[in-house]
């Protein structure tokens, strides 16, 4: 096995983190300074920061309903609350898997295993997000078709996705489809064109969907 691939299985990152880590040094393999490349098997001593890394590792995955109101990240932003704070204390040190802002609801995964984040985040594996969303106001014809048939341009570039109408043609409840996932990228998409989003759930994520699971629960997956 690929040195990169061990550790990208045993620490929960990502190949490209683990190469980085290669190169500045931070890796070594049986006494020896690791390389680029290079192949290691069980039975190798291997440290990371003169710490060893275990040989065996059963990775987990989670989906959690993230309620409205709680951060993606580990720590507190001043009063608001953390979604790890609706974890129990064995899984504290999962990662996240993409972003939810602190406005938005619903399905979040959570992973030790970097390569499963890697293929469900990067473009090219094209990992559909469907979600609900609410405007405070009719979504005209044309900006629907301007968004889902040519794009709208943003700061950091185009922004595409499809827009479908759920509530009997009236257009201020929509369903969206996207594989992008941009920092607040709907959001920002509907308020170039005059909107406010009033709420966005994320429903699913690739194969994986929110189902039953009601704000604030969690549920064990397997792959």
């Amino acid at each position: 096995m690929r040195l990169n691939k061990f550790l990208a299985e045993r620490i929960g990152i990502a190949r490209r983190e683990a190469d980085d880590l290669i190169k500045r040094g931070k890796v070594i393999v049986d006494g020896k300074t690791a390389t680029l490349g290079e192949r290691v098997n069980d039975g190798q001593k291997i440290l990371l920061d003169d710490k060893q890394i275990e040989s065996r590792h059963t990775f987990t995955y989670l989906m959690l309903n993230k309620p409205r109101g709680y951060v993606a990240s580990k720590k507190r932003q001043g009063e608001t609350p953390t979604l790890y704070e609706l974890l129990p204390e064995k899984f504290q040190s999962l990662k996240t898997v993409g972003r939810l802002d602190k406005e938005s609801s619903g399905l979040i995964l959570l992973t030790d295993d970097g390569d499963f984040a890697f293929q469900m985040t990067h473009p090219r594996f094209f990992k559909i997000k469907t979600y609900i969303v609410e405007l405070d106001r009719p979504l005209e014809p044309l900006h629907q078709q301007m968004i889902s048939d040519f794009g709208i341009n943003l700061p950091d570039g185009l922004s595409k996705f499809l827009v479908a109408k759920l509530d009997s043609g009236v257009g201020k409840r929509l369903r969206v489809e996207m594989s992008e996932g941009r920092n607040r990228q709907i959001r920002r998409t509907f308020a170039a064109l005059g909107y406010e989003v009033k709420m966005l759930d994320r429903i699913e994520f690739g194969r994986y969907k929110i189902g039953e699971l009601k704000p604030g629960e969690f549920k064990e997956l397997k792959r």
